[in-house]
């Protein structure tokens, strides 16, 4: 082997062992969901991958339109996000891939579920659920109106590095069903929702006795968890209207807390990461105009 042959070899085998040290963040998309700009599963993964392969330390990689192919993903991951529908659609109930999350949740793996992603069936998942991010979105309990909070604090996390107040209007789901007493549970993003967002009769998800009684009271959108298994958990309950994350404050939470859940160190400021309308624009999936 020529000296230049082994140099370059030596450059390959110092990337290759590079790169798996880094840690492995898994962005799990959905397929095509709901109307134009709205959970744009597969554009957003997209853009945070761009972003966090930005940063020294982390490697993300994405599984578009569904659940990954190759097994291998699932197991090598620090932390796996997973943005689809939920309910009975839920990407993780289907076949045998909570066992694969259970597993990966044993060794210790964080997770981050975004959006429609913290919904889980009405029959499953919610003890499994309560384990891995400390919370859910609970038929029957929990809302998904559109609001405007306003963010005005935020605890001392990392999750929370380079955050400022912001206000914008989202699907927010609140009236989480968390762990007895809060468990483990830090909130993130806290604001008191209007009584306008309950204005429509009783529902699955549009208001309901308990809810109802809470009217005035803080509400939790956004939470972290460290499990006794060494894993770490986020909920985050926006991410309906794609282009929300042109907003620096909003998409920085979900950077910072994809690199915390992996264990990987998030820098003082947060996450750095730019996005233009026309990075918005990209990747979107193929949706009839409204």
């Amino acid at each position: 082997m020529s000296r230049t042959s082994r140099l370059l070899s030596f450059a390959a085998l110092t990337a290759t062992l590079s790169l798996a040290a880094d840690k492995q963040i898994l962005l799990i998309a959905g397929p095509p969901s709901h109307g134009p700009l709205a959970h744009e599963q597969n554009a957003a993964a997209l853009l945070f991958q761009k972003a966090l392969n930005g940063l020294k330390g982390v490697h993300a990689e994405v599984s578009l339109n569904g659940w990954p192919k190759n097994p291998g993903a699932i197991q090598k991951a620090d932390s796996i996000f997973v943005f689809c529908d939920g309910s009975a659609r839920h990407l993780i109930f289907q076949d045998d891939h909570a066992e694969s999350i259970s597993k990966a949740a044993a060794r210790g793996a964080g997770f981050v579920f975004y959006h429609y992603g913290v919904e889980p069936p009405a029959d499953k998942g919610h003890q499994e659920f309560l384990d891995w991010i400390g919370g859910y979105f609970e038929l029957n309990y929990s809302v998904n109106p559109f609001w405007e909070p306003e963010f005005t604090s935020f605890p001392k996390h990392p999750i929370a590095n380079g955050v400022k107040p912001f206000k914008i209007k989202d699907e927010w789901y609140y009236n989480i069903r968390f762990r007895e007493g809060m468990k483990g549970v830090t909130p993130i993003l806290t604001a008191v929702p209007p009584a306008a967002t309950l204005d429509k009769p009783d529902g699955p998800r549009s208001g309901n006795p308990d809810v109802r009684k809470k009217i005035g009271q803080p509400q939790v959108m956004m939470w972290a968890t460290e499990r006794a298994d060494g894993g770490r958990g986020v909920g985050f309950t926006g991410g309906h209207d794609h282009l929300n994350l042109a907003n620096d404050s909003f998409r920085k939470l979900i950077l910072n807390a994809l690199v915390w859940s992996a264990k990987a160190k998030v820098p003082p400021n947060g996450v750095p990461s730019t996005a233009t309308r026309d990075d918005l624009m990209r990747n979107l999936d193929p949706k009839p105009k409204k």
